[in-house]
């Protein structure tokens, strides 16, 4: 490696010398920057990488990110000996995932569906075939197996060694023993790094320090809550005649995984209660570290593991080990530019799967910051989407003691975090209580998710794959929506200000739509980058000539937030202010929520008097609130905005008045299958940064001809004069009223898989599954072709027959909303 003598200045500065990091360093210099320098604060690989497991695993995920992620990462482990000269110690020896009861087959089928889709070869296995693959294993009470023969094995130091020495062949600098001091900024930008033996001036800095990375982050405001927490292994003495090509086994109910290592077995775990590591702080020597072992407190688990494979409990036992990994608020990576500082790069928070991941994730980075825009849908693992309060060291401690443990849990799709919970309580939170809610996690928001009625507990009796005790309680909020009016708290949402004489001429250059017409008026708007693609999907509500209201979905709070103030000239008299905590949002929706409003305000709520998008202030009792007439349900129906301090008023009088017109309360999981059936998009979950809108089907909402165009118009254009896409966002019907479908489910069309479920609901209304799928064709995706084909939707291994269109399958003319 190369002597402390650094540069005066390079295009990037790489920190820390991980496997990331090194992925990152090595991918910028393959694709041209070769004006790369990492720096290590001691030697490479001695923060987590060194006593990494070495799993290289492609199965597992229902993310395509995530599952790109990992198949690009085997490839590159794969060939990198052949490019470098440096072994990765990849072994494709095999991976067996074992489901030890019906819930987890029921998982590994769904999550095998889907990577087969993604072209992961995954085979089913009976338990004989995983005993005859993995001989040691018992397996009289699994239900199945699943097997890919080509994931298997690598050494995590000789693959980081293998990327840096990679990155070094294509021109980048690594230095050890040089740690960053400080971030060198200038003007909201990162212009370089201080370290003890100098400065160096850099446009881009990235923050791949790893469990470092909060504290790194937290010097120039950057918020990265990531937190270790002890994570162990057991190797085993010596088994004999062991093979070394013994396949990968991974039982997540035993709270365990098992591979080869000396000719014993290593014995890794994620166990359901963990502890975190140095809260406080991660020790700034702390290099090639070892925890002191908590054998008290691991033995539980421990006989639990052991007992999968028994020999283990009789070989003896070489090595405890005890190392610091370190774990997110919601188990997802933390990737992309902070949104407090410009050209400041984060890839941290991996949560166990950097070894397996890292390749991919490095070239992610890479293309991002050398192209300006990610090439993968990034909504669920972009750093904005962190808050401020995540990084309390009491969130980070409570948060984390659950986070490991979720590795290994089912994961059952209506789970919620139970832990570090009320956060963020609406103003009329107590309220909802007191109504029956069942309260789930809303990014820190307690979010009413349904009610149970009278003489009913808010409780779920067991988490499943089917049917739960709630879903009649939801059927019926979702009847209450579609046939009377029900109230549902959305304060949740976020809500911007954007103020000041030139605020109409920004908003209207950000977005695609015309946002900037008659004061007193809501419009549905995306914004899109300059390639084309969405980077928000959103309302603007123009209050007055220098005043609107920006309205988006809690998961894109900061980004939307940044977008916005990135994109206001400098010589702009335009101003962004967060009011999301200032109002509390209550929506009234319904055939008969006209009647109810009007029993409330003065205001005249007539069709002719307020109509469709339009807002108005108006009074309810003492209190003053903005009204927009608008749904996200597909019924007529009204947004309520009301000062926090006059919400509980305003409940009280909608409620009470309510008691006429059989006012029911509805909670998010009627939200999503009222929208669901109406095909209304949310992004982040079924539209991201991959899509353009004519793909999504929101085309219409571009207004080519407003003065001063937007952001993306020229791609656009191009994009509309392309014809009809490949790729469709289209509506997916089940025709069977049985099967639930809830994300990743392949589509397929005439027995081949074309696409995928990336949301969906249960509609009541329609009789059943309903969802949004983006599928794509040989060539155009159009009425016909939807038409021709034989649609089915594979749900758990097994094809059920499914209704696909384009247009929305309930209320296609607007009629009910409009009326």
């Amino acid at each position: 490696m190369s002597t402390p003598t650094l540069p005066d200045r390079t295009r990037v500065v790489v920190i820390g010398g991980g496997i990331i990091g090194a992925s990152v360093a090595y991918h910028l210099a393959h694709m041209g920057w070769k004006d790369v320098v990492l720096l290590e604060r001691d030697r490479l690989t001695s923060g987590t990488t060194w006593h990494a497991a070495g799993l290289m695993v492609t199965f597992g995920s229902t993310s395509e990110t995530s599952t790109e992620l990992r198949k690009y990462t085997r490839a590159l482990y794969s060939r990198l000996e052949a490019e470098t000269g440096q072994a990765t110690g990849f072994m494709p020896v095999g991976f067996i995932e074992v489901a030890a009861d019906t819930d987890r087959l029921e998982e590994y089928r769904r999550v095998a569906a889907f990577n087969r889709l993604c072209g992961v070869d995954v085979q089913e296995l009976s338990p004989a075939e995983v005993k005859r693959l993995f001989p040691l294993a018992k397996v009289e009470d699994i239900a199945a197996g699943f097997y890919v023969k080509d994931d298997g094995r690598v050494n995590p130091v000789d693959a980081a060694m293998a990327l840096a020495k990679g990155a070094q062949l294509a021109g980048a600098r690594l230095i050890e023993g040089v740690p960053v001091t400080g971030i060198l900024q200038r003007g909201g930008r990162a212009v370089g790094v201080r370290t003890a033996q100098g400065e160096i001036a850099a446009e881009y800095v990235v923050n791949c320090t790893g469990m470092w990375a909060r504290q790194l982050g937290q010097e120039v405001g950057v918020t990265i809550p990531n937190q270790a927490a002890e994570h162990y292994y057991l190797i085993t003495e010596r088994i004999p005649d062991l093979p070394r090509d013994l396949p990968v086994l991974e039982d997540p109910a035993s709270y365990a995984y098992y591979r080869e290592e000396g000719g014993g077995l290593l014995v890794g775990m994620f166990e359901p209660v963990c502890a975190p590591w140095k809260v406080e702080g991660i020790p700034a020597d702390f290099s090639f570290g070892e925890i002191e072992p908590d054998w008290d407190r691991m033995a539980p688990y421990l006989e639990t593991a052991m007992a999968r494979v028994p020999v283990t409990l009789k070989a003896g036992i070489k090595k405890f080990f005890c190392g610091p990994e370190s774990f997110t608020p919601d188990l997802r990576p933390i990737v992309g530019e902070a949104p407090e500082l410009r050209n400041y790069f984060v890839a941290a928070g991996l949560n166990s799967i950097g070894i397996l991941t890292g390749g991919g994730l490095g070239r992610l980075l890479a293309h991002w910051i050398v192209t300006g825009a990610p090439d993968m849908d990034v909504t669920g693992i972009n750093v904005d989407r962190m808050h401020a309060y995540q990084a309390n060291p009491e969130y980070r401690r409570a948060r984390t003691i659950e986070s490991l443990g979720l590795v290994y849990k089912c994961h059952y799709p209506n789970m919620s975090p139970v832990t570090a919970r009320g956060v963020k309580r609406s103003a009329v939170h107590d309220k909802l209580a007191a109504a029956g809610a069942y309260f789930r996690d809303v990014s820190g928001w307690e979010g009413a998710d349904w009610y149970a009625p009278a003489g009913h507990e808010a409780k779920v009796e067991k988490l499943s794959w089917g049917r739960e005790n709630w879903f009649g309680w939801w059927a019926a909020e979702h009847q209450a929506a579609r046939e009377g009016v029900i109230l549902m708290d959305m304060s949740f949402m976020s809500k911007f200000l954007m103020q000041g004489r030139d605020a109409g001429r920004v908003l209207g250059y950000i977005s695609a739509n015309n946002v900037d017409g008659e004061p007193g008026t809501i419009t549905y708007t995306q914004w899109l980058n300059d390639k084309g693609l969405l980077e928000a999907d959103l309302t603007v509500t123009k209050l007055g000539d220098e005043r609107f209201l920006v309205v988006v979905t809690d998961t894109m709070h900061r980004h939307a937030e940044t977008w916005m103030r990135r994109h206001i000239p400098a010589d702009a008299h335009a101003f962004v202010t967060d009011v999301t905590s200032a109002y509390c949002q209550l929506n009234v929706q319904g055939p008969k929520s006209r009647a109810l409003m009007q029993a409330v305000t003065s205001a005249d709520m007539s069709n002719s008097a307020f109509p469709f998008r339009a807002a108005r202030e108006i009074d309810i009792g003492f209190a003053r609130a903005l009204c927009i007439r608008i749904t996200y349900v597909g019924e007529l129906g009204y947004e309520l905005y009301i000062p926090t301090e006059q919400a509980a008023h305003v409940y009280e009088r909608l409620t009470e008045a309510g008691k006429a017109f059989g006012l029911r309360h509805a909670g998010l999981k009627a939200l999503a299958s009222l929208r669901m059936e109406k095909g209304y998009r949310d992004y982040g979950h079924d539209i991201d940064n991959t899509d353009n809108a004519f793909e999504t089907g929101l085309g219409m909402f571009a207004d080519f001809d407003k003065p001063g165009g937007f952001i993306g118009r020229e791609a656009a254009l191009a994009q509309k004069a392309a014809g009809v896409p490949r790729r469709r966002l289209v509506q997916v019907l089940m025709q069977d009223p049985e099967p639930l479908l809830f994300h990743a489910e392949p589509v397929l069309r005439d027995g081949r898989p074309v696409g995928y479920v990336r949301a969906a609901s249960y509609g009541h209304t329609l009789g059943g599954a309903v969802g949004l799928a983006m599928v794509e064709g040989d060539g155009p995706v159009d009425a016909t072709w939807l038409k021709e084909g034989r649609w089915e939707v594979d749900v758990a291994g097994r094809p059920y027959p499914a209704t696909i269109s384009l247009r929305p399958l309930y209320d296609p003319r607007m009629e009910r909303i409009k009326g």
